[in-house]
């Protein structure tokens, strides 16, 4: 069945654009015939003019020996003998650019200048008489005059018109059948990554782009499934961890254990809920999740408020944006905690806007992660043991910070207070820079 659907399409594509190359070269044929069909009536008419100066002249040589009805007869040449040859009206030559290019080009080869009459059309086409000079009689010579031809036109042009409508046909084919459907492929590539399910992109345009289409859509279904899938299975692992973690921490409430082993137990607990919970935010992403306008100096204080004022100073400049805030509040949660167990408090969280940019800064006092092992420390799953050693930790941090940023259009970095000019608020900052344009304006300061 999708075998007959494609090739009737293929029947009508190929009858449509039949019809295009046909239609143009009509329209070429005129557009030549108007443009250049005076100008291959001038160069007949030359080329006549070249040819009957000739047979003037050798016939002028002849009528010195021989009669005109001898050298008619040998010859046959059309020649009269009068004083004024048979003819319509007597028009004068220059009311006729033809007779008077051809008399110019009479004049220009021969020795003389001799007359031109018109003589009765033949046929249709229009004839001349010529002239001669003749030692005992006045003599004339009738010839065809050349005359554009209508329909159809001369051979040249439309060879010339085929070549020019198979050209404009060609670049009109390019034009809506591969450069629109690779400009809108294009586009479709650029989206892939930026939604979690990228649009089906429909296969039109020639059958090269149709497969290259098909390929892309099984491409972006392929990267669909196996995005699916690893939400499945990420948060399958953590609902299947959450199970025994309860029932865990429900024997640990019993009064059997003591209270040393209950503590290393539930603080393994914290661990697999720490790791259950990176494991989540990881499968999800935030990435269905809408953009909100809102002042993100009073969502940061809101994020900052679970803990303690001790804990965490903010340091907040008055900016209006639009962000995801679940997503990037679970972020900016992250590297809060991440400053809690892998750096010394207090942990600072600072907001300021950088030129077309709002950086937020999120600031501990520990030594921080190496500058060598800081494209490393985005990757998921990386543990930086040398560095940080706390456990209940699956390497998925910064890997999930990474990814919320990018889904806003922004980019992660990291700054020491070394490289900050004036006083930094701590020795190691991660820095999660968003673009103004996307998240909106700035409030005034108070």
């Amino acid at each position: 069945m999708n075998g007959a659907v494609r090739l009737e399409r293929l029947i009508i594509q190929i009858s449509l654009w039949s019809g295009s190359l046909l239609g143009t070269w009509l329209i070429s044929l005129l557009l030549l015939q108007a443009l250049f069909g005076r100008q291959l009536e001038r160069m007949q008419t030359q080329q006549l003019g070249r040819e009957l100066a000739l047979n003037v002249r050798l016939t002028e040589l002849t009528l010195e020996r021989y009669p005109p009805a001898i050298i008619s007869e040998l010859t046959g040449l059309e020649l009269k003998v009068s004083e004024r040859p048979p003819g319509p009206a007597q028009t004068p030559v220059t009311r006729d650019w033809r007779m008077k290019e051809l008399q110019s080009v009479l004049c220009n080869s021969l020795t003389h200048c001799p007359r031109l009459l018109p003589a009765p059309a033949s046929e249709g086409a229009r004839e001349v008489w010529i002239e001669l000079i003749s030692p005992l009689e006045p003599v004339w010579m009738r010839s065809a005059l050349p005359t554009a031809r209508g329909w159809p036109p001369e051979p040249m042009l439309m060879v010339v018109g085929l070549v020019g409508a198979i050209v404009l046909t060609g670049v009109l084919y390019l034009l809506l059948e591969v450069e629109q459907p690779l400009r809108g492929l294009e586009t479709a590539l650029a989206r892939v990554g930026e939604s979690s399910d990228p649009a089906i992109v429909p296969q039109r345009g020639a059958p090269e782009v149709q497969r290259i289409t098909q390929r892309f859509n099984a491409m972006v279904q392929r990267l669909a499934a196996n995005r699916r899938e690893r939400a499945t299975m990420l948060a399958g692992i953590a609902h299947d961890l959450r199970a025994p973690i309860t029932r865990l921490r429900f024997r640990l409430s019993l009064p059997a254990l003591k209270e040393e082993e209950k503590r290393c137990c539930n603080s393994d607990l914290e661990s697999l809920e720490r790791i259950t919970g990176q494991f989540l935010l990881y499968a999800g992403g935030g990435e269905r999740e809408a953009m909100i306008t809102c002042p993100l100096d009073q969502w940061l204080a809101e994020v900052a408020a679970g803990y303690s004022a001790s804990d965490v100073l903010i340091d907040l400049t008055p900016i209006q944006g639009a962000v995801r805030p679940v997503a990037l509040g679970r972020a900016v949660g992250n590297l809060i905690e991440n400053g809690f167990c892998y750096g010394i408090k207090p942990v600072v969280l600072r907001m300021q806007d950088e030129g077309n940019d709002v950086v937020i800064e999120v600031w501990d006092q520990g030594e921080g992660i190496p500058k060598p092992s800081w494209d490393r420390a985005l990757q998921p799953f990386q543990r930086l043991d040398d560095s940080r050693g706390a456990q209940g930790h699956c390497g998925l941090g910064l890997a999930i910070v990474n990814h919320v940023v990018s889904q806003h259009g922004g980019s992660i970095g990291f700054r020491t207070a070394d490289d900050t000019p004036g006083d930094a608020p701590g020795r190691f900052a991660v820095l999660l820079r968003l673009p103004l344009q996307q998240t909106g304006g700035k409030h005034e300061k108070s």
